[in-house]
């Protein structure tokens, strides 16, 4: 299925689309940025040069996404969040080139909840939930709950989206089943079937 661009979108030539896309009111795409498929692009949402988005991206009303940004597949960005992409903005001073950006990573599933604002030059690892309204200042871990400004880990977050009640080294996500094992400190790995099973016989 083609992708579908609403009448009041801007698309410059050279925009990259993938099939089953949808870009809605108000959008503007730059002419070097990279869309997968089965995206969703809300109203008023702004994609800038040399972006990267992979497939099936949700990006809520108001979004701007500018140079120096990535998002994998599955990531989720809430209503009105927000990039940056240069740390010490000055309107005397400008830095509009491509080497005074910094990059920022949004690894494969991760969630960016309303009105939370990512400082450029971080990761945010897989699957992980930053909560609306934060200030994430630093890389956020794979499956990492954030929270608060600036964003501190609160806890952990399943796959599905819910909150990880760790006992001891494990967590069983109580909505879908799946099994994390704590992995130093501040990390938690899911487990594969395989490792599952290990764990019961053990």
């Amino acid at each position: 299925m083609a992708a579908y661009v609403d009448p009041t979108a801007c698309i410059d030539p050279g925009a990259q689309i993938g099939d089953g896309t949808k870009v809605w009111h108000f959008s503007h795409v730059m002419p070097k940025a990279v869309i997968g498929r089965n995206c969703s692009l809300g109203q008023n949402v702004f994609v800038g040069n040399n972006v990267s988005i992979g497939d099936n991206v949700k990006i809520q009303n108001n979004v701007s996404i500018y140079e120096g940004v990535t998002l994998e597949d599955d990531v989720f960005c809430g209503p009105s969040m927000v990039f940056t992409n240069v740390r010490t903005p000055r309107a005397a001073f400008p830095r509009n080139t491509s080497a005074d950006y910094q990059r920022t990573l949004v690894k494969r599933g991760a969630s960016l909840g309303a009105n939370a604002t990512i400082v450029c030059g971080i990761t945010v690892g897989e699957w992980a939930f930053v909560a609306a309204g934060a200030v994430v200042t630093k890389d956020v871990p794979a499956f990492a709950l954030v929270a608060g400004v600036p964003a501190r880990r609160i806890g952990w977050a399943c796959a599905c989206g819910e909150t990880l009640d760790l006992e001891g080294d494990d967590a069983t996500c109580t909505e879908c089943a799946r099994r994390y094992v704590r992995s130093g400190d501040e990390a938690v790995r899911p487990l594969d079937p395989i490792q599952i099973e290990e764990r019961r016989r053990a």
